[in-house]
C-alpha cells in the first residue's frame, strides 16, 4: 500500500466495519414494513432467521480463506459489492423470496466486510499498536451504533421501509468507490507455503448443523426430531473430525504447521461468545421491560443507545491506557454482571426506568467491550501469517455462536417477538448474568467475582434481617446492594494487584541480592559454611554490607565487610569490591597481597568519584586443606568470634586501616594472622549491624551474652538462632546485617 495514507485506509476499514454493526439495526427497523407489504408469515420469518445465521457463518469461514488466498483488499471490494447488489435486490423486490434472497446476499457481504477489516489489522499495524488501533476502531463503531440506533427507530415511519433499506447499500457503494481508489488492485503476495485451512470442511459442516439445530429449537420445539437430528449429527461429525485429526497426527509425526495459538484463540473466543450471548439477552430483555412500564419506543431506543456509549468509553480507555486481558476481564465482566442483575430492579416509573436502564446499558456495554479489546488485540497479534484472515474469522464466529446459544435460553424467543412475560424476562437475565459471572471467573480473577457476589448477597441478607423483605426488594435497596458488591470487587482487585506487586518487588529483591551477593555454599573445600544477609531497608535486597566465599587454588577464601554510606552508591561500591575479589582471589597467592589489591581498587574508585571519604571495612579469611587453622587479614573490621565448648571468645586479630585509605598500597602487603580452628568450635564473622542493633530502650544487642545462651557450634543452627534472636531484640534494624559461620567439615 505504498503511497496510500494509512490513516485514510484505517478510516475506510472502520467505516466498513460499522456497516456490519448497523445492518441488524436498520434491518430490525425496516423489517416490519417489509413483512406487512409482502404478507410474510411465520414460515418465511423462520426461514429468514435460519438463513441469516447459516449464511453469515458460511461467509465468515469462506471470506477468511479467500482473504488468505487473494488478500484482504480484494475481499473487501468483493464483499462491499455483494452488499450493494444484495441491498439493491431487497429494495427493489416485488416478491417475498426475492426480498429474502437479497437480504441473504447482503448479510453475506456484511460478514465478509467484517472479516476483511479484522484481517487488515495485523497487516497494517505493528503488534504493539494493535490494542490502540482496535480501541480506536471500537470507539468509531460505537459512535456509528449510537447514531444509527436513534436514526433507525424513525426511518421506517418517516421514509418508508424501502428508503430505509437503501441506506446501507448506498453507504456500501460509497465505500466501494473509496476502496477502489485507496486500496491496491494487484493481488498481495501470499505466503510462500500453502496454508492449511483453520478448520476443515467437516468441522465447518458440523458448525452449520449445530447452528441450524440451535436456531430451529426455540422456533419449532426442542422435541422436534429434526432439531434433535441436526444436533446429534453435528456432535457426531465433530467427533469424527477430531478423531481423524488425532489419527493423522500419529501417522505423520512431523513438525506441525504454524497454527493458531490455543491460549490466545481460547480467550478471544470465550470473550466473543460472551459478548454475543449478552448482547442478544440485553436486546431481548431491555425493550420488553421498558415497554411494560410504559416507556415510548423512542426512549427505549435512547436507553439502548447507552450500550453504544459504554462501547465508546471502553474503546477510548483501551486507546489511552494499556490494559492486560486479565485486568480488563477482572474489572469489566463483573461490572457487566452487576448491570444485568440490576435490570431486575428497575423502578416502576417510566421516566426513571428508562434513565436507570440507560445507565445499566452503559455499564454492561463498557464492561463487556473493555474485556474484549485486549483479548482480540492479543489474538490478532499472535496469528500466523499463513492463516491470518481465516483464523481471525474465529472471533466473529464465536460472537455468532454466542448469540445463537442465547436464543436457545427458554423465554428468549418470546422476548424477541414481544410475547414474553416476567418469568421469561427473569430467566433470560439471570442466565445472562450467570454466564458473564462464570466467564469472569475463567478469564479474570475469581476473587473479584466472588467478592462482588458475596458482598451484594450479604448486603441484601442484612437488609432483609434489619428492615424486612419488602424493603430489601425495593429497586433502590437492590441497586445499592449491587453497588456495594461492585465496590467490594474493585477493592478485591486492587488488593490482589497490590499483593502481586509486592511479590514482584520481593522477587526482584531476591534476584538482585543473589546477583550481587552470591549465596554462601554449605560446603566449600574442608569448611562447612552458613551465610545470612538482612538489609536494613525492606525492598532493597542489597545494602552496604557484603560477603563472599570462593574456592581457589590457594584454598578456601572468604570476604566480609561493610562499605561507608547507604543507597545505590553503596551498592555500586559493593559490586566493584566483590568483582575485584572474585577475580583476584584466584590470581593472588598471598592473602595480604589480595587485601592490598582490594585497597588499591577502592582507592581508584574513590578518586574516580571524587569521594575522599570512601572506605570499607573488610575481613579476609583463608583456609588451606589439611590444616586446623585459618589465616585472617583484618582491615578495620570486627574481629571474628570463636564459639566452642569453652564458651564465646573474641579472637586476637590486629585491625589495620580500612580499605580505600591507601594504607595497604605502599610496600609489601600485610602479614595474615593465624587462628586455630579446632574441631567442635565455630568462627562467626559478622558486621556491626548485628552488634549495634538496638531495642526500644536504645540498648545494643548483647552479642556475646546471646551467643553463650544459644551455645550452638553448628553453623546452620548458629546463624538461624542469631537471626531469629536479633529479630526479637529490635523492632527495626538501623543497619544491614551480614553473617558467616564456619567450622571444619
Amino acid at each position: 500500500m505504498t503511497g496510500t495514507p494509512r490513516r485514510a485506509v484505517r478510516l475506510l476499514l472502520m467505516a466498513a466495519a460499522s456497516l456490519s454493526v448497523l445492518l441488524p439495526l436498520l434491518r430490525g427497523a425496516t423489517a416490519a414494513g417489509a413483512v406487512a407489504e409482502f404478507g410474510m408469515g411465520r414460515g418465511e420469518a423462520v426461514a429468514a432467521q435460519l438463513a441469516t445465521a447459516l449464511v453469515m457463518l458460511t461467509a465468515f469461514l469462506l471470506s477468511g480463506r479467500a482473504a488468505d488466498l487473494w488478500g484482504w483488499p480484494r475481499v473487501l471490494r468483493w464483499t462491499l459489492g455483494m452488499m450493494v447488489a444484495g441491498g439493491a435486490v431487497a429494495v427493489t423486490a416485488d416478491r417475498p423470496w426475492t426480498y429474502l434472497a437479497g437480504r441473504t446476499v447482503e448479510d453475506a457481504g456484511a460478514a465478509g466486510v467484517l472479516i476483511a477489516a479484522l484481517a487488515s489489522v495485523p497487516v497494517l499495524n505493528l503488534p504493539g499498536r494493535i490494542t490502540r488501533v482496535v480501541g480506536g476502531a471500537v470507539a468509531g463503531v460505537a459512535t456509528a451504533f449510537v447514531l444509527g440506533a436513534n436514526i433507525a427507530v424513525r426511518i421506517d415511519s418517516v421514509a418508508g421501509w424501502r428508503l430505509g433499506e437503501s441506506v446501507l447499500p448506498a453507504a456500501a457503494a460509497l465505500l466501494l468507490l473509496a476502496a477502489l481508489r485507496l486500496l491496491p488492485r494487484d493481488r498481495l503476495p501470499g505466503p510462500a507455503v500453502r496454508a492449511l485451512p483453520v478448520c476443515g470442511p467437516g468441522v465447518a459442516v458440523a458448525a452449520l448443523l449445530a447452528v441450524a439445530g440451535l436456531e430451529l429449537g426455540p422456533l419449532r420445539d426442542w422435541s422436534d426430531p429434526l432439531v434433535g437430528g441436526l444436533l446429534c449429527a453435528a456432535v457426531a461429525l465433530f467427533a469424527a473430525c477430531r478423531a481423524r485429526s488425532v489419527l493423522l497426527a500419529r501417522r505423520n509425526p512431523g513438525p506441525p504447521a504454524p497454527g493458531v495459538p490455543a491460549l490466545a484463540a481460547g480467550g478471544a473466543m470465550a470473550a466473543g461468545a460472551t459478548l454475543g450471548f449478552t448482547q442478544l439477552a440485553l436486546s431481548a430483555a431491555v425493550p420488553v421491560v421498558l415497554l411494560q412500564r410504559g416507556v415510548t419506543l423512542a426512549h427505549v431506543t435512547l436507553a439502548m443507545s447507552g450500550y453504544g456509549l459504554g462501547m465508546l468509553a471502553a474503546g477510548l480507555v483501551a486507546r489511552h491506557w494499556r490494559l492486560t486481558p486479565l485486568t480488563s476481564s477482572s474489572l469489566g465482566l463483573p461490572l457487566a454482571a452487576v448491570g444485568l442483575a440490576a435490570l431486575h430492579f428497575l423502578p416502576a416509573d417510566a421516566g426513571r426506568a428508562a434513565l436507570v436502564a440507560g445507565a445499566v446499558a452503559v455499564l454492561v456495554g463498557f464492561g463487556l467491550v473493555v474485556a474484549q479489546i485486549p483479548y482480540l488485540a492479543g489474538f490478532l497479534a499472535a496469528l500466523p501469517r499463513q492463516r491470518r484472515a481465516a483464523a481471525s474469522a474465529l472471533y466473529p464466529v464465536s460472537i455468532l455462536l454466542g448469540g445463537v446459544l442465547a436464543q436457545a435460553v427458554p423465554g428468549s424467543t418470546e422476548l424477541l417477538t414481544g410475547r414474553g412475560g416476567p418469568p421469561a424476562l427473569g430467566t433470560v437475565l439471570w442466565v445472562a448474568c450467570g454466564v458473564v459471572a462464570v466467564v469472569a471467573m475463567l478469564l479474570g480473577r475469581p476473587v473479584v467475582s466472588l467478592a462482588v457476589a458475596a458482598a451484594a448477597g450479604l448486603q441484601h441478607l442484612l437488609l432483609v434481617a434489619l428492615a424486612g423483605e419488602r424493603v430489601a426488594d425495593r429497586p433502590g435497596a437492590a441497586v445499592a446492594a449491587l453497588a456495594v458488591g461492585a465496590v467490594m470487587g474493585l477493592v478485591a482487585w486492587s488488593r490482589r494487584q497490590q499483593s502481586e506487586r509486592l511479590a514482584r518487588v520481593r522477587a526482584s529483591e531476591i534476584a538482585l541480592q543473589q546477583a550481587v551477593l552470591h549465596p554462601i555454599p554449605p560446603l566449600l573445600g574442608e569448611l562447612r559454611l552458613t551465610g545470612h544477609y538482612q538489609p536494613a531497608t525492606a525492598g532493597t535486597g542489597v545494602g552496604g554490607d557484603f560477603f563472599e566465599a570462593v574456592r581457589t587454588p590457594h584454598g578456601t577464601r572468604l570476604l566480609i565487610g561493610d562499605v561507608r554510606g547507604k543507597g545505590l552508591q553503596a551498592v555500586q561500591t559493593v559490586t566493584d569490591l566483590l568483582g575485584c575479589f572474585r577475580s583476584q582471589a584466584h590470581e593472588t597467592a598471598d592473602l595480604g597481597e589480595l587485601a592490598a589489591r582490594l585497597d588499591r581498587q577502592l582507592t581508584r574508585l574513590a578518586a574516580a568519584r571524587g569521594d575522599e571519604e570512601l572506605f570499607a571495612t573488610a575481613l579476609l579469611l583463608q583456609h588451606r586443606d589439611g590444616v586446623d587453622q585459618v589465616e585472617v587479614v583484618n582491615c578495620g573490621h570486627l574481629a571474628p568470634l570463636r564459639v566452642g565448648p569453652d564458651g564465646v571468645r573474641t579472637t586476637p586479630v590486629p585491625a589495620l586501616l580500612p580499605l580505600g585509605l591507601g594504607a595497604l598500597g605502599l610496600g609489601r602487603g600485610p602479614v595474615p594472622t593465624p587462628l586455630a580452628l579446632p574441631g567442635g568450635s565455630a568462627l562467626l564473622l559478622h558486621t556491626d549491624g548485628l552488634s549495634e542493633a538496638r531495642n526500644s530502650s536504645g540498648e545494643f544487642y548483647p552479642l556475646g551474652e546471646r551467643l553463650s545462651v544459644l551455645r550452638a557450634a553448628d553453623p546452620g543452627r548458629l546463624v538461624a538462632g542469631l537471626a531469629a534472636d536479633v529479630h526479637d531484640w529490635t523492632h527495626q534494624l538501623s543497619d544491614d546485617i551480614a553473617l558467616i559461620a564456619l567450622t571444619r567439615a
